[in-house]
């Protein structure tokens, strides 16, 4: 019987989905049926009327993605939401209880028809504690092999690693080290991965940094800030990979807006100079603040160009604030970043180990 593989991580948007995507893929093309789930469902909207609200978001899109019809997709035993977590906090409830049996009924039932079961464990450590469905425990109980995929800037990045691999013990199957200065790659595998095995931390892979998979939608942008959008409806698809904040004369901001590609431009409503020298760049969206409207030969040579403009009631700071936190700090749920994601994989991670540790028949 398949041994369900849980995918965590230390901290909140490390990359789970996308590796769970590339790893589900190579497991499909080796000919092994995957079924994919998250316990603890983190992403419950958007759940089509009438369809069951422990079908998490994110499986929505990921079962959707690898082609998984809806009886190879994992039902979440508890959503983290305040509600729920407010009456399990008032009631001191730390045990997933119920739902861990049919946790496990739909393992058993996944067990049966020789699917590989890929689960995705809540954003770090501690998250899930409350509902009994933390990384950790949950490992233990199902006795399942954990793969982590966790950031990596420098040396430093090793804590978390080491925090996961005392409490997970010989459950730990192996880590992926995720969003690496491309530069630095070739070094990390000399000398750090070698470093990282001897400390009892398995490397299965490095994947460089990707502004493509950091990016955010001009929709989901326009949602955070609460914005008019003036022009180009149809246009709000477009990703955003960077923020450019046009304070500066018009000048210095063309010479500016040349060196950067794919932006969201945060200006004020009345600097149309630099509103106009924007459109001519890598903008994907134009966000204006302060009071007034734009002119129309603004709007009209947005339309032109198919570049959308926000309008946002917010201040500048309090504007790219929001922008800040929302890039690189979303869901994976477009098309072209899953395409993407899975690539990323297959090119950059090495599974040999770990399909050894599943006994799984794959070719070499």
């Amino acid at each position: 019987m398949p041994t369900p593989l849980l995918i965590g991580s230390c901290e909140p948007f490390s990359g789970k989905s996308a590796l769970v995507l590339g790893l589900a893929r190579q497991l499909m093309r080796q000919g092994i049926a995957v079924a994919y789930g998250k316990p603890l469902a983190t992403c419950p909207e958007g759940i089509p009327a009438g369809e069951s609200p422990s079908i998490d978001a994110d499986v929505r899109f990921i079962g959707a993605t690898l082609g998984l019809p809806p009886e190879q997709w994992i039902g979440a035993v508890h959503q983290l939401e305040p509600a729920s977590a407010h009456r399990r906090l008032l009631e001191g409830d730390l045990e997933p209880g119920s739902g861990l049996v049919s946790l496990q009924e739909q393992l058993t039932v996944a067990a049966a028809a020789d699917r590989q079961v890929l689960l995705e464990a809540a954003g770090s450590l501690s998250e899930g504690l409350l509902y009994g469905l933390s990384l950790v425990p949950l490992a233990r109980t199902l006795q399942a092999p954990v793969l982590l995929v966790h950031p990596w800037s420098d040396s430093r990045s090793v804590d978390g690693l080491l925090e996961a691999r005392a409490q997970l013990g010989d459950l730990l199957a192996g880590v992926v080290l995720n969003a690496v200065d491309p530069e630095a790659v070739p070094a990390l595998r000399g000398e750090v991965e070698p470093a990282l095995e001897r400390l009892g931390l398995p490397v299965l892979g490095v994947m460089p940094r990707s502004p493509l998979l950091r990016s955010v939608t001009v929709e989901e942008l326009a949602r955070r800030l609460q914005a008019r959008v003036l022009c180009c409806q149809e246009r709000l698809d477009l990703l955003v990979e960077t923020l450019s904040i046009g304070a500066m004369n018009v000048n210095s901001a063309m010479e500016f807006f040349r060196r950067r590609r794919n932006m969201a431009v945060v200006t004020g409503g009345d600097r149309t100079d630099i509103q106009l020298a924007a459109l001519e760049a890598s903008t994907q969206c134009l966000i204006l603040t302060g009071a007034g409207e734009p002119l129309p030969q603004l709007i009209s040579r947005a339309e032109e160009l198919e570049v959308p403009v926000l309008k946002v009631d917010h201040d500048t700071l309090t504007t790219v604030e929001v922008i800040e936190a929302a890039i690189g700090h979303v869901r994976l749920n477009e098309t072209v970043k899953a395409t993407y994601a899975i690539r990323l994989v297959e090119e950059h991670c090495r599974f040999d180990r770990l399909f050894e540790r599943l006994r799984l028949p794959v070719r070499a």
